[in-house]
C-alpha cells in the first residue's frame, strides 16, 4: 500500500459545534464502508485484476487492505487517488500472515477476515484497538468451529483471536441466533472455499451487501424464504469453490455517513441540502423510512444501480418532525443510525421510542448509555432500558451544553461524536465532544463536508 496513508491520532481532539445558519449546498459523502470492505475482499479472492472507484479511505478500510496484503494480495492506489487496483490470489490461495493482523477499530474487517481464514489451511492472529478488543467475537467463532476451524480467544470470546483454519472444511447450515450481517458474511466467506453448499439462516433479514458483491463477481448465491425459522426468515446459500475473475466495482456513498448531514439539514431552520450517489439498499435505509414517518422532507432523485446496489441522489430540507414509535423489526435495517436518529428525536415534537436495540450495547461503545448521558447533558429528557430508548422532544431546539459543562463523552465512538456535533448545529448553545479523532475511521473529511454546507464546527472547546 502507498506510504501516504492516513493515521488516526492517539491524542484526544475535542470538537465544538455551534448554532449555525441555514445549511445549503451539496454534501460529498465518502464511499460506503460495508461495501468497501467487501469489494477489497472479493478483489483479493479473484484471479486477475480488480478496479475499485469510490472506495472509502478511512482507517477501518485501510486496515482491511493491509490484512489482505498480508494474505498475499497486491493492492495499489492510482496516483490520481480515485482508483484502487487489486491483484487477487484466487479462492484457496491465501498465504499465512507473517505477523499479527491489527484491525484497529474495524469490527467488520476483523469478523469477515476471520471467516475467510476458517476454510484455509493457515493460521492468523487478529487484534484491534481498546474498543474492538472489548467487542464479542464468539458469535463469529462459534459457526466457524462448526466448519472445522479452531478458534482461541480471550475470556468471554474477546480479542486477540487466533483462527486456525482447516484443510478439510465442511459445509454447514447455520441458524444465526443474532441478526448480524457480519456473522452471516463471515460464514458465507468461509463457504467460498468449501466444496458444496453453505447456508446461513437468519430470522430477521440483515444487510445483503455480501450477497450482492458475490453475484457481481459471479459467485452462485441464493436467498430463499425459511418459514420454519420465522415469518420473515431467509436462508442464504453459497455454492463453494467457484473460480472468480477480477471485476470493476463502483462503491456508492455511505448512507450511514450521509445520515449526519441529512439530519442536520432536517433540524437546522431554513436548510436545503443535496447528497449525490447515496447507497439506497433497502436493508440499509430503515432510517430514511423512520425519518419520513417523523415528517421529514426527503426526496429521492435519479434512481440507478452500481455493482448491483441501488443508488440515488437525496434532497433534504428543514421541516417540523414528530415523535414516533419504532418497532424492533426495524433495528437490523438501521442499527448504525440510532445515535443520529436520537438527535432527530430530540428536535421532534412528542415522544420517540426505539425498541429492540440491545445490539447497540455491543457496538464500538455502549451506544445506548452514551446517548442517554449525552442527551441529558444537552437538556433533552430521555430514558432507556436494556434494549430500548425513549426521547421526549418538545418541537423546539435542545438547550445544548450549559456554560462550563464538561464535553460530551464520545467513548472513542465515531458515531457518538458525529451525532452530538449534529445536535449542536441547531441547539440553543454549542456542543463540545471530548474527542473527534476517531471520526476519520468512517467519515474522512467530516468537518470539511459539514463546513462546506455552512455548519459551524471547529477544533477545540471554543465556539467557532
Amino acid at each position: 500500500m502507498p506510504e501516504r496513508e492516513r493515521s488516526v491520532s492517539l491524542t484526544a481532539q475535542p470538537l465544538t459545534a455551534a448554532p449555525s445558519g441555514p445549511l445549503s449546498g451539496d454534501a460529498a459523502v465518502p464511499g460506503d464502508k460495508s461495501i468497501s470492505h467487501r469489494a477489497l475482499i472479493m478483489g483479493a479472492l479473484a484471479i486477475g485484476d480488480s478496479e475499485i472507484t469510490g472506495l472509502l479511505e478511512g482507517d477501518d478500510v485501510r486496515r482491511t487492505a493491509r490484512a489482505l496484503e498480508a494474505f498475499g494480495a497486491r493492492i495499489a492506489r492510482d496516483p490520481d487517488g480515485a482508483t484502487w487496483r487489486i491483484r487477487g490470489v484466487g479462492i484457496g490461495g491465501l498465504r499465512e500472515p507473517a505477523d499479527v493482523l491489527d484491525l484497529g477499530n474495524s469490527g467488520t474487517g476483523a469478523r469477515l477476515l476471520m471467516g475467510l481464514v476458517a476454510s484455509h489451511p493457515i493460521q492468523a492472529v487478529f487484534t484491534g484497538d481498546q474498543s474492538l478488543r472489548q467487542r464479542p467475537m464468539g458469535r463469529v467463532t462459534a459457526p466457524l468451529e462448526k466448519i472445522g476451524a479452531v478458534a482461541m480467544t480471550r475470556q468471554d470470546g474477546r480479542m486477540p483471536v487466533t483462527i486456525r483454519g482447516t484443510s478439510s472444511p465442511v459445509p454447514i447450515a447455520y441458524a444465526s441466533p443474532v441478526a448480524s450481517a457480519q456473522v452471516k458474511s463471515a460464514v458465507l466467506l468461509a463457504g467460498l472455499n468449501i466444496r458444496g453448499r453453505t447456508t446461513v439462516i437468519e430470522s430477521i433479514p440483515t444487510r445483503d451487501h455480501t450477497e450482492l458483491m458475490f453475484r457481481h463477481f459471479g459467485v452462485e448465491v441464493t436467498t430463499e424464504p425459511a418459514p420454519e425459522a420465522g415469518d420473515a426468515a431467509l436462508a442464504v446459500t453459497v455454492t463453494g469453490q467457484p473460480e472468480i475473475t477480477g471485476r470493476t466495482v463502483t462503491v456508492p456513498a455511505d448512507p450511514s455517513s450521509a445520515a449526519f448531514p441529512i439530519v442536520a439539514g432536517l433540524v437546522v431552520p431554513g436548510s436545503s441540502v443535496r447528497l449525490a450517489n447515496i447507497g439506497l439498499n433497502p436493508l440499509r435505509t430503515g432510517f430514511l423510512d423512520t425519518l419520513e414517518e417523523m415528517g421529514a422532507h426527503i426526496v429521492v432523485e435519479n434512481d440507478r444501480r452500481a455493482a448491483g446496489e441501488p443508488v440515488g441522489d437525496l434532497h433534504v430540507s428543514f421541516g417540523e418532525l414528530r415523535g414516533v414509535d419504532v418497532p424492533a423489526s426495524q433495528a437490523a435495517r438501521m442499527i448504525d443510525e440510532y445515535p443520529v436518529l436520537a438527535v432527530a428525536a430530540a428536535y421532534a415534537r412528542g415522544t420517540t421510542r426505539f425498541n429492540g436495540i440491545g445490539e447497540l450495547r455491543v457496538k464500538e461503545s455502549d451506544r445506548i448509555a452514551a446517548m442517554m448521558k449525552g442527551l441529558v447533558a444537552a437538556g433533552v429528557r430521555a430514558e432507556a432500558g436494556e434494549d430500548w430508548m425513549e426521547i421526549h422532544g418538545t418541537g423546539q431546539p435542545p438547550r445544548g451544553l450549559a456554560e462550563g459543562a464538561p464535553p460530551i463523552e464520545t467513548r472513542h465512538d465515531h458515531r457518538i461524536a458525529m451525532a452530538f456535533l449534529t445536535l449542536g448545529l441547531g441547539a440553543e448553545n454549542a456542543v463540545t465532544v471530548d474527542d473527534g479523532a476517531m471520526i476519520e475511521t468512517s467519515f474522512p473529511g467530516f468537518q470539511a463536508v459539514m463546513r462546506g454546507l455552512g455548519a459551524k464546527i471547529a477544533d477545540g472547546r471554543k465556539e467557532p
